[in-house]
């Protein structure tokens, strides 16, 4: 498994609660931010350029015969660009990678930017999947938390993204909003539900240091939600899409049968992914990176043709097995034991027996022959599990 992440920073406006890096679009600022992701996804190119002989070529380069088998395209607003420029930018990837024939391609849209026209042109050029952020459906939480749309505007870009054939279709949701009440939180999910997507990513909201929501909390201009309302909220997601056949495969995502999010596996078992774009991550070989976030920078380190890594890091085998820990205890299926045994040869239950014990004890994981899983009161307070196997 390889994955290619493709970064467009731009929006409309920012969200108040939001923390990736992006910026008011302008066109001649995304014009050329464009021109860059070409010049760096040649940078990474192992179909045009088998011996690349750009800078940087040791740090994070890929083998020869790699494929990508999952695209996403998030940001930012990736819809905000235009039908021509979702075509160039997939021209581009087409032309510098070799990518599987079955390859998940997804692209986030967002209602107030997505048109009939762009969805003809994402279906043609070959996107798969559609993730759309949506959030709630009551006008007042849409407002207070800085979007863009209408919920009718959501309902209108989802019908046509229907009507031309798109049948794998994300909708992302968040709770514990501000002033939202539970009875907000179900109306929305039965409303959500009735559309009959394929998947559904329901998040609580986590104030970040430096969004404005953040800084409107510290002015105490709203309290959060306290907590048990928010597990409350967690629960009836759980119980409520389950009884409508979205099955829970990870902490806060949900989907119909068939339908897993596999961009997302992908980061969660710890494969290899290609990030592009100004502030992208990515890790390729065991190497971590990540990109510089200024556009300025960004572009800079692409006209002298320079990978624009801000941050690389080998990471040890200490740091892998933890992060396949604590990646893999946020999907369902959980941890197995065989395949820690392969990868890094250790005995899981040996190593990791006190902690095992205690975590049983106090009703937070599930233990088979086969591995670990959290349970409901692990999900609920999962970090709190993950951080037992950090040492």
């Amino acid at each position: 498994m390889l994955g290619l992440y493709v970064h467009i920073p731009f929006c409309v406006k920012k969200c108040k609660y939001c923390d990736f890096n992006s910026y008011k679009m302008d066109i001649d600022s995304k014009k050329r931010y464009i021109e860059d992701l070409k010049i760096e996804m040649e940078l990474y190119s192992n179909k045009l350029y088998k011996d690349n002989k750009y800078k940087n070529k040791e740090c994070c380069s890929l083998n020869k015969n790699d494929k990508i088998t999952s695209i996403f395209v998030g940001g930012g607003t990736p819809s905000i660009l235009t039908s021509d420029e979702i075509r160039e930018v997939f021209i581009s990837i087409k032309e510098m990678f070799d990518i599987d024939e079955n390859a998940e391609i997804t692209i986030e849209c967002n209602p107030g930017t997505l048109t009939l026209e762009k969805l003809k042109t994402m279906k043609e050029i070959g996107i798969n999947r559609l993730s759309i952020g949506l959030q709630a459906i009551q006008e007042k939480h849409l407002n207070f938390i800085g979007r863009i749309h209408t919920y009718e505007e959501f309902e209108k870009n989802y019908k046509d993204a229907l009507s031309v054939g798109f049948k794998n279709i994300n909708i992302d949701l968040m709770y514990s909003l501000p002033n939202q009440t539970l009875c907000d939180w179900k109306e929305t999910l039965e409303k959500v539900v009735h559309l009959n997507p394929t998947h559904i990513s329901a998040y609580s909201l986590i104030l970040e240091e430096g969004t404005e929501l953040y800084n409107m909390y510290e002015s105490n201009k709203f309290e959060l939600i306290d907590e048990n309302v928010d597990i409350e909220m967690y629960e009836y997601t759980i119980n409520y899409l389950k009884s409508k056949g979205y099955n829970q495969y990870e902490i806060s995502n949900y989907s119909k049968e068939g339908y897993n999010c596999e961009h997302n596996i992908l980061y969660w078992e710890c494969e290899h992914y290609i990030g592009i774009g100004a502030g992208a991550s990515g890790y390729i070989n065991e190497n971590r990176y990540n990109n510089v976030e200024s556009l300025e920078d960004y572009h800079l380190s692409l006209v002298k043709r320079e990978k624009p890594i801000q941050e690389n890091e080998i990471l040890s085998e200490k740091d892998m097995i933890e992060e396949k820990i604590f990646m893999g205890l946020r999907m369902n299926k959980g941890i197995k034991f065989e395949d820690l045994k392969k990868k890094f040869g250790i005995d899981f239950r040996e190593k990791y027996n006190k902690q095992i014990e205690m975590l049983l004890a106090r009703k937070l994981i599930n233990q088979s022959f086969e591995g670990i899983q959290l349970t409901q009161k692990g999900r609920e307070i999962s970090n709190s599990v993950f951080i037992e196997f950090m040492e």
